[in-house]
């Protein structure tokens, strides 16, 4: 795979799903309460990292490595796409620290 890949909306979505499993109130709680949700999944993404292809790691380190700001314009896009409310919530400034606060306790588990 490049290095040079952009990474679209359908990857970052597709590392996203867990928070689009979450109804939209509970999202919005753990969001604004800038909650470190990645600990209480730990084993589960332990498990997960298993099943990762070079592929995979290299898209989530894509993501990962990508400003915040970034990340959540392409949230944005995809919530224009689906009207998934979960998106439009990440995607919102205001989720900023959450997202860097989970990302961060996600890179400790995952790399």
């Amino acid at each position: 795979m490049e290095a040079q890949e952009e990474i679209t909306e359908e990857d970052v979505l597709q590392f996203m799903d867990q928070f689009t499993r979450v109804p939209p109130l509970l999202l919005k709680i753990v969001v604004s309460g800038n909650s470190n949700v990645i600990t209480s999944f730990r084993g589960q993404i332990e498990d997960y990292k298993k099943s990762l292809s070079k592929e995979d790691r290299f898209k989530i380190r894509k993501v990962m490595d990508m400003p915040t700001d970034e990340l959540q314009e392409i949230l944005q896009k995809a919530y224009s796409q689906s009207h998934q409310e979960q998106l439009k919530i990440l995607a919102d400034p205001k989720a900023k620290p959450f997202i860097e606060k989970n990302l961060a306790e996600l890179e400790k588990i995952l790399f």
